[in-house]
């Protein structure tokens, strides 16, 4: 069986409450990429003060991180906390890393699943991911290849490139479902598209196994998705296959 990868990524989503509040986030932020973490640690602080949740969140990205302060993952996680009492999503996912892996928390891989649904269900596309690989792999929950064949979907759909590569796999394999190459080929073109050359190989593999038509036919499918994706109009599987 296949081990899928869990590859958290910490998103630095936006939520604006004022003007103000917006440029002030946006220079911390430039300033943190750029390197000036003191800069970047004055102004989130500022933010934090006031209780604005991007900013509660951009604080416990620099104290994870440890950049511009000592890492302190505790401090993270309560700063993340804090965000996600303010129905913040990327602190959400952010905090559901922390006790998916035990940082500044302690180990629990329901609250990780209960926080990672959370953001899911706010279209989150990293936390959909992150749940169907929890499915996929049984990881703190019991092997459901339906479930993560529904989460990885909603990842795809929002143009999630390791989502649709996982997707691939799962109708290459068979996994909870029966092995389907067309779909395997269309959705390692689409996550290859995206700029995933692990997917590039597989599409290559999957191509050995078809005739020259089903490849074209795949490839037109696996276009016209694409350009509905991107258009932020695919629904999901049924759609067009």
């Amino acid at each position: 069986m296949s081990q899928f990868n869990l590859k958290p990524l910490i998103l630095a989503g936006v939520l604006f409450a004022s003007p103000f509040a917006h440029a002030t986030l946006e220079e911390g932020i430039i300033a943190a990429n750029e390197g000036r973490f003191e800069y970047a640690l004055k102004e989130f602080e500022y933010l934090a003060d006031k209780g604005f949740a991007p900013g509660i969140y951009e604080l416990g990205k620099l104290y994870e991180g440890g950049f511009g302060v000592v890492r302190d993952y505790h401090k993270a996680a309560q700063l993340y906390q804090q965000g996600v009492k303010k129905n913040h999503v990327d602190s959400m996912f952010a905090l559901a890393v922390l006790y998916d892996e035990g940082k500044g928390v302690k180990l629990d891989k329901q609250m990780a699943l209960s926080l990672f649904e959370k953001a899911a269900n706010k279209n989150l596309p990293a936390a959909q991911f992150n749940l169907g690989v929890m499915y996929a792999n049984g990881d703190g929950v019991s092997h459901d290849f339906e479930l993560a064949k529904k989460w990885y979907e909603k990842a795809a759909a929002n143009n999630y490139s390791l989502a649709q590569f996982n997707l691939a796999l799962m109708y290459f394999e068979g996994l909870g479902m029966p092995k389907d190459l067309e779909k395997s080929y269309i959705w390692n073109t689409i996550a290859e598209y995206n700029g995933n050359m692990q997917a590039s190989h597989s599409r290559k593999l999957d191509e050995r196994k078809m005739l020259p038509k089903e490849v074209e036919e795949a490839k037109e499918k696996a276009d016209a998705i694409y350009a509905r994706i991107l258009a932020g109009t695919y629904a999901g599987e049924g759609r067009l296959f």
